[in-house]
């Protein structure tokens, strides 16, 4: 039978965790062993998860206590290193701020990756409590160094109701084969949150894996709840910082040189609207963006 190793990073999430164990309990595909990946653990995390197992039960679960918050990367790579090694065929990348109310959710991906030999899936994901879009695809801008949602802040409609093939989406949600780590390898720890994903799907992509999209799977995002929201310190800093790393990673001279002109150019006009903090993190976030060491 398939196994499926989930694994999701804990950052002060106890907020949402009820709705995620919730979701969890709900499915109805049973073979999957869950990871919690806890980067801030705590007596009161411990206590609601043993509330939360309790009351939603799951098939089984492994809460890893991090003595230090080493980022989104590493987290997901101490739960992909466990689920591979417990013989999951496939893994499933997930936030823990969301939640999913169909209950063949995990059962309809499992089926149609092994259908259809498909190592990259993703479902349509949804701003919670709203039919607006979050996430219907996405694709990377190499000449700008980042990456785009498909449909981001529309309202849903039959547009975005066909199986697609993309270059990229968020690891938020998404299905990833054994097949794919023993290509690939696993997630770049330099970048700590954000652009990790884009990192890996651009390798993913390099050894000609695509990503699926199955519309007629839904998942509710509770967006920026552990990051502080796209214009915090923390978010300028490592949105910044890791794009600059990202392109001079991934892309060759020329392309490199353009994205890197593009993102200066763009960064500056946000550094004429910021306030001095703003500033002050923007340029520390670029400098160190050129200083990383390049890996993997």
């Amino acid at each position: 039978m398939i196994k499926i190793g989930l694994v999701t990073v804990l950052y002060k999430s106890d907020d949402v965790l009820e709705d995620f164990f919730k979701s969890l309990s709900l499915q109805s595909f049973k073979n999957y062993h869950l990871y919690l990946i806890d980067n801030s653990p705590s007596a009161e995390t411990d206590n609601l998860i043993e509330i939360l197992s309790t009351k939603y039960p799951l098939t089984s679960y492994t809460h890893v206590k991090n003595t230090s918050n080493d980022g989104v990367a590493k987290g997901n790579n101490q739960g992909i290193k466990l689920a591979l090694n417990d013989n999951s065929d496939f893994v499933l990348l997930l936030n823990n701020d969301i939640d999913f109310n169909q209950t063949f959710l995990l059962d309809e991906m499992i089926n149609y990756a092994i259908s259809n030999n498909e190592n990259l899936l993703i479902p349509k994901i949804y701003y919670h409590g709203t039919r607006k879009i979050w996430l219907a695809g996405g694709k990377i801008h190499k000449y700008k160094g980042y990456a785009s949602h498909v449909g981001y802040n529309k309202d849903d409609s039959e547009v975005y109701n066909s199986i697609k093939y993309f270059d990229y989406a968020p690891t938020c949600f998404m299905l990833i084969s054994r097949k794919v780590f023993e290509a690939v390898g696993l997630m770049d720890e330099n970048y700590f949150v954000y652009y990790d994903d884009t990192d890996y799907l651009a390798r993913a992509v390099e050894k000609g894996f695509k990503v699926c999209y199955l519309p007629k799977l839904e998942v509710f995002h509770k967006v920026s709840f552990s990051t502080g929201g796209g214009e915090s310190l923390f978010s300028i800093y490592y949105l910044n910082r890791n794009r600059v790393y990202f392109v001079r990673k991934n892309y060759p001279f020329l392309v490199r040189q353009i994205a890197l002109s593009h993102t200066i150019l763009t960064r500056l006009i946000k550094y004429l609207i910021y306030k001095k903090d703003e500033k002050k993190t923007l340029l520390k976030a670029i400098k160190d963006g050129f200083s990383i060491k390049i890996t993997q």
